[in-house]
């Protein structure tokens, strides 16, 4: 066989390899009630629940930031986020937390918070460090 067809047949071959790879790591939308069913890593899609409280003491520990989000069908639920608290979080018009359901909780490993209008629809990004 000619060089330049192994060369590409083993490109291909690795690019198949990472498709695979990346596949498994792909996460669906699902609400608070799926996460429980599934058990497997979800993004919840929903906003603050104001009226409940959120916790954050970086003296007593800098990387756990607990608050409320209220999902699509409107079950208020607590997050534990394994990172420090987002600046301006209050403000978030949506929030798009990714994690898995751990007793009654969400375990949160990632965070990602919809800015309001005033900063031309902006995105914040949070990863804990887990």
């Amino acid at each position: 066989m000619k060089r330049s067809i192994i060369i590409a047949l083993l490109l291909v071959g690795v690019a198949i390899a990472l498709l695979i790879s990346a596949s498994r790591d792909i996460t669906s939308y699902a609400s608070f009630a799926d996460a429980r069913i599934s058990g497997n890593l979800v993004k919840i899609v929903g906003v603050l629940d104001k009226s409940k409280e959120m916790n954050y003491d970086p003296v007593a520990d800098a990387n756990r930031f607990t608050f409320y989000v209220k999902d699509k069908s409107n079950e208020s639920l607590k997050v534990v986020l394994h990172a420090a608290k987002p600046q301006d979080f209050e403000l978030s018009e949506q929030i798009v937390v990714t994690g898995r359901m751990a007793g009654d909780v969400f375990d949160a490993t990632d965070v990602l918070l919809k800015c309001p209008s005033k900063y031309k629809d902006e995105e914040v990004y949070i990863k804990s460090k887990s």
